[in-house]
């Protein structure tokens, strides 16, 4: 600007402050604010949110813009402010606070808007009743402090403008975290605790009563906001799921308020946490009246928590049992006759009119104008008057015809304002102004030359600066009404301490507040909160706490499995695998048990495996050992009878030194199957292999040398040369060194098998999960299949030479028994294979043992039966003649004929050395 146009501007100005007598600092033309004002020296500031919401008015450009009026009186909020002048007139009249200095007070409706609560800032900062940013246009006693504005995100507007000049601002409602943040906010401070805290408690209020799947609910502002977000990061942190996570519109819209119903009534979680003011959910819970959605527990916020307006009776079917936190309640003395002590015919002021209509159902006739004028009015006027009060008062409909005379007693009624058994916030007002009144007198007392600023100067209560105040403000410490003591953190933050809440019904239908517990944030980790649990009462009057899980909890014995794309709190719960358990509820993995030990059936305990062996009193064991012992015994019988007829000639015909070694075998081969049974040690595993090994092969070698001796004399038979058999023939010295031959060789290949690589007693623990099974380990594989290998090699030659010889045409043909004896042994070991392969445990030794004792009966049988039927029952059989041919077995006296010459005499000429051994 250049210096001559700015010259004239600053002579105009002064010639109209001049003429004018005032200044003329002016951006708009009309202004709507409703306040109470008292003179004072020093003067504090307020701001309450005494209407609902501001009236929406149709913008146009082509008339002077107006500031909105507001609709929907808050009597709270209104009791609220009259708290504030109680508190000052009480420190006016407190000598030992400010003696000698009147304080007074300017308060302002923030309409719970924002634009407001920033319009009635740069109204309380310029000094007129007018917004005008930058200037300050007003005289008088000096600014001090601004109380207020009443919700979080008000105050956040307003504190950022006041920060601009450093302008000291006490909160008594706004709780948003935000607001600690003093890079942003320098100059404000709060006597209600920081939502920090408040989340941290609601968090640990959740997890107290073990709920794991919640829905939370935020207005749409900063206090729902940054609330609703530290919530969620303590939950989370606790294992917590989130159901569903809705916004509250702060302008009504009912398309959103149904989404958000319909996210509720769909939502399994039972739990709802909301940060969000009285105001803004009472059109939520409306539509969930509507709905009538029960069985929901609801966790209130202190905003809304010890709130009328929702409390109301209609609503405690829905919401009794909820839950939540308020900041301590306190008994204000004198409060209630100040506040009912209220006259509207000598105020003159707006506020206390329209609240004396709202509260009796009334209407004055005309703002300002005297009650005792109401009679005078003519009737013809009387219909115009009321019509031009209803245009006047914002949602008041509808009104009773009935005029207000002031004469009506505040003690009678029964709404919010009157109410003085839970002040909570309205004890936060309180002890913000006396947080004002402390600082204002700490500076009023200052001595000079000790004060705090610049060569220990002071400030004149007179005339002082923001931000002079703002330093004792900081510093301030005094005790509050309840006896505790009021100071603030660096954040400008005091301790925070809050009462759970419970809301009970009445049996008239009315909600109660009870304390059921407390907060202490100060307390040490893990004390910071109790909760009386048999003191709640909860939804649907029940006594037991609701459960809202997304997913019952996994019980020991099962593990979490996890849905996919579902939050972690909803997962499936698995049973563990065989060998694996869990011992408590909510597991994320098995646990695999130790080796020697296998989960229970309920897979919650690791149990040692049980032992399994074929054990001398398990019943298998005893039958098996008893016909080992009834074989042994068979064998031993006909090696008796063959010792005590070992004259006669079947005995001499068969060897009798062969048949007592074969006989003696058998013996051993049943009783070798009696060191199966018993737990393994290595002595018996060492022994029971190869005893029943050289029995076998002792019996089969014995077995074998009989069937060569045969086989020669079938050969000499079907050749007819009689006088060349008995060099063809192998007497019994030549069949007892071939047996011999044959046990050596394989006592030798077991020798070697016992010294490299010997059977040891060993634990299974692999064949079957749930048994340790005792067994043997053969050593090698490859010596175990040699030496049965070697028998069954044997078996086979045995089972040839029998084969050729059976058809030799003696009366008493042995081959043809050795034949069938080696086909039951092969019967029974071909058997054995597939049903040894196929079992585990001590069946599998059982198995073995049967093979054993069912091939030792069948060659016992097979070879020796027989013969003892024909020593024993067939005597007159059992002679030379008989044995070896020399007559028919069933006609003694009838004469041979030429074949059974020829065969008789082949069989005389082998038998001769046998009969006269």
């Amino acid at each position: 600007m250049e210096p001559r146009i700015y010259l004239r501007f600053l002579v105009y100005l002064t010639i109209s402050v001049a003429v004018s007598g005032k200044p003329t600092c002016k951006l708009k033309g009309k202004f709507n604010l409703n306040s109470f004002k008292m003179p004072g020296d020093v003067m504090i500031g307020g701001m309450f949110p005494i209407h609902y919401r501001v009236v929406s008015l149709n913008s146009s450009s082509n008339t002077s813009p107006q500031s909105s009026g507001c609709e929907g009186f808050n009597f709270r909020a209104f009791r609220w402010a009259r708290t504030m002048i109680h508190a000052i007139n009480e420190v006016n009249q407190n000598d030992s606070i400010l003696p000698n200095i009147r304080l007074g007070y300017t308060i302002y409706d923030s309409c719970f808007t924002i634009s407001k609560a920033v319009e009635g800032t740069l109204t309380y900062l310029t000094g007129q009743d007018e917004a005008v940013p930058n200037y300050r246009c007003g005289s008088g006693a000096p600014l001090a402090v601004l109380i207020g504005a009443g919700g979080s995100a008000l105050s956040i507007a307003t504190a950022r403008i006041l920060g601009l000049y450093y302008f000291p601002q006490v909160d008594y409602s706004a709780s948003c975290s935000v607001l600690s943040d003093k890079f942003q906010f320098p100059s404000f401070i709060r006597t209600i605790p920081s939502d920090t805290f408040q989340s941290r408690a609601m968090a640990k209020l959740v997890v107290h009563f073990g709920w794991t799947w919640v829905g939370t609910i935020a207005s749409d502002d900063d206090y729902g906001k940054y609330g609703i977000k530290s919530f969620k990061e303590e939950v989370e942190k606790a294992g917590v799921c989130i159901s569903f996570s809705e916004t509250i519109p702060k302008v009504y819209a009912r398309q959103k308020i149904v989404r958000i119903v319909d996210t509720i009534e769909r939502s399994t979680a039972k739990i709802i946490a909301v940060f969000s003011a009285d105001i803004d959910l009472s059109s939520l819970i409306e539509e969930v009246l509507q709905r009538n959605i029960s069985g929901r527990t609801w966790i209130a916020s202190e905003a809304w928590i010890n709130s009328a307006l929702i409390s109301k009776p209609e609503y405690s079917s829905l919401l009794g049992g909820t839950i939540g936190f308020a900041i301590q309640r306190a008994d204000i003395r004198g409060l209630r006759n100040h506040l009912v002590q209220l006259d509207p015919r000598n105020s003159g002021e707006k506020l206390i009119t329209e609240f004396w209509e709202r509260a009796f159902d009334c209407m004055w006739p005309e703002h300002g104008v005297a009650v005792s004028r109401i009679l005078d009015y003519k009737t013809a006027d009387y219909n115009r008057t009321i019509a031009d009060a209803k245009n006047r008062i914002h949602n008041i409909s509808p009104l009773s015809q009935r005029f207000c005379t002031g004469t009506e007693r505040l003690d009678q009624i029964d709404n919010t304002y009157a109410d003085v058994s839970q002040l909570r916030l309205t004890y936060s007002v309180y002890k913000s102004v006396y947080t004002v009144a402390h600082a204002l007198h700490n500076m009023y007392t200052c001595k000079t030359g000790e004060g705090p600023f610049v060569n220990g100067t002071c400030a004149s209560i007179k005339n002082f600066q923001p931000w002079q105040l703002m330093y004792y403000l900081k510093n301030v410490r005094f005790k509050s009404l309840l006896g505790e003591e009021i100071y603030f953190d660096v954040n400008g933050d005091i301790d925070a301490v809050y009462d759970i809440i419970n809301w009970q019904r009445t049996p008239n239908g009315y909600i109660s507040y009870k304390v059921i517990g407390n907060y202490n944030g100060t307390a040490p980790p893990g004390q910071e909160m109790t909760v009386q649990n048999d003191s709640i009462i909860w939804n649907d009057d029940q006594i037991t706490p609701p459960f809202s899980v997304c997913s019952e909890s996994c019980q020991p014995g099962t593990r979490k499995g996890i849905r996919q794309g579902e939050p972690v709190c909803c997962f499936d719960c698995i049973p563990c695998a065989d060998g694996e358990i869990t011992n408590e509820t909510d597991s994320r993995e098995c646990i695999q048990c130790l080796e020697d030990y296998w989960s229970n059936a309920n897979r919650d305990e690791c149990i040692h495996k049980e032992i399994e062996y074929l054990g001398y009193n398990d019943a298998l064991g005893i039958t098996l050992i008893a016909l080992s012992i009834f074989g042994a015994c068979i064998a031993a019988a006909i090696a008796t009878v063959f010792l005590v007829r070992r004259d006669t000639a079947l005995v001499k015909a068969n060897d009798r030194g062969l048949s007592f070694v074969l006989l003696f075998s058998l013996v051993i081969c049943f009783l070798s199957s009696i060191i199966f049974v018993g737990q393994p040690v290595a002595w018996s595993c060492m022994t029971r292999q190869v005893l029943l090994a050289i029995s076998f092969a002792t019996c089969l070698s014995c077995v074998l040398s009989k069937a060569v001796n045969l086989m020669l004399k079938a050969r000499a038979a079907k050749a007819k040369s009689p006088e060349g058999t008995e060099k063809k023939c192998i007497g019994p010295f030549q069949q007892r060194i071939i047996a011999l031959i044959f046990v050596l060789c394989h006592a030798c290949l077991c020798a070697a098998w016992l010294l490299i690589f010997p059977p040891y007693p060993d634990k299974n623990t692999l064949s079957q999960n749930i048994k340790i099974i005792l067994e043997c380990n053969e050593g090698s594989v490859a010596f175990l299949c040699c030496v049965l290998g070697y028998d069954a090699l044997l078996a086979g030659i045995c089972f040839i030479f029998a084969f050729i010889a059976r058809k030799l045409p003696d009366n008493f043909n042995e081959a043809k028994f050795m034949t069938f004896a080696l086909l039951v042994f092969f019967i029974v070991w071909i058997s054995f294979v597939p049903a040894y392969l196929s079992t585990r445990g001590k069946y599998m030794v059982a198995v073995e043992m049967f093979a054993i004792l069912a091939s030792s009966f069948g060659l016992l049988a097979c070879l020796y039966v027989p013969k003892c039927y024909i020593i024993l029952l067939k005597p007159e059989r059992n002679t030379e003649e008989l044995v070896n041919g020399k007559t028919d077995a069933n006609d003694k006296s009838a004469p041979p004929t030429s074949q059974s010459l020829t065969t008789s005499g082949i069989s005389t000429a082998c038998s001769t050395v046998t009969l006269n051994e």
